[in-house]
């Protein structure tokens, strides 16, 4: 029994590992569409290099990445896809603003809806909530690569907003007009970011109870796992209890 035990816990332990890569993999191939929209080439195209170089750092395998590049580009007969951006509140009133990119939004807008509603929530009309966001770039860059002054300077002169110490990186915030210059000015000094993202960020964050940021985190992971959602944004303050929420999933 004792070795049949052991045979099923390798099972599952294999299985749950195999659903984090697909998951991995999914969200990787997401990112690559979405930087492919902007020209299948990535000599000419750097977010899509930075997709493909993230890829291919989780194992990727080729011809996925090549299909992703494809689809984005809409370089597939009969495949055309598009983003859509869908504006909701969460649980406690949590605005969030949730990026797709589908070959259907017919299907995609109830599917992401009923998802929300299901944990509290409910789908907003257009510019709903949008108004509590601006669209920024942020750049992560480890703090052994290189002193703080130096890389002030260098973001700066690039044209960045603010750079921030956050543990073991620092945070570089542009604006969407000067995150391509920044991140270009990074890769002509030798370093590589850890993330290099266009995200929504909220004016004005929200603190809640440790029991709504419960929900809405779960709410994040399960809308992040539907194969046509390419990233959650929320008002929610990421405070220090939260992050410990996230640390002890």
């Amino acid at each position: 029994m004792a070795g049949h035990s052991h045979a099923a816990n390798i099972a599952v332990k294999k299985g749950k590992a195999d659903r984090l890569r697909a998951k991995i993999f999914s969200k990787l191939s997401r990112d690559i569409m979405v930087a492919a929209r902007g020209g299948p080439d990535p000599a000419f195209n750097f977010a899509l290099r930075h997709a493909i170089d993230a890829a291919r750092a989780q194992s990727m395998p080729n011809d996925k990445i090549d299909y992703a590049v494809k689809k984005g580009a809409g370089l597939i007969e009969g495949i055309k896809v598009s983003e859509m951006l869908l504006e909701a509140y969460g649980p406690g009133g949590v605005a969030m603003l949730v990026e797709c990119l589908t070959d259907n939004p017919n299907r995609t807008r109830p599917e992401v809806g009923g998802i929300i509603e299901k944990a509290g929530g409910k789908l907003g009309a257009a510019n709903s909530v949008l108004w509590m966001f601006k669209r920024r770039g942020l750049i992560a860059v480890k703090t052994a690569d290189i002193a703080e002054d130096r890389l002030m300077d260098l973001v700066l002169d690039a044209g960045a907003e603010d750079l921030t110490p956050s543990g073991d990186v620092y945070e570089i915030q542009t604006t969407i007009e000067t995150f391509d210059a920044v991140r270009k000015a990074l890769e002509e000094a030798k370093l590589k970011p850890t993330m290099a993202e266009m995200k929504y960020l909220a004016d004005n964050e929200i603190e809640v109870k440790p029991e709504i940021a419960q929900r809405i985190l779960a709410l994040i992971e399960n809308l992040e796992d539907h194969d046509d959602v390419n990233a959650v944004h929320t008002s929610m303050k990421f405070t220090d209890e939260v992050i410990a929420l996230i640390e002890k999933a």
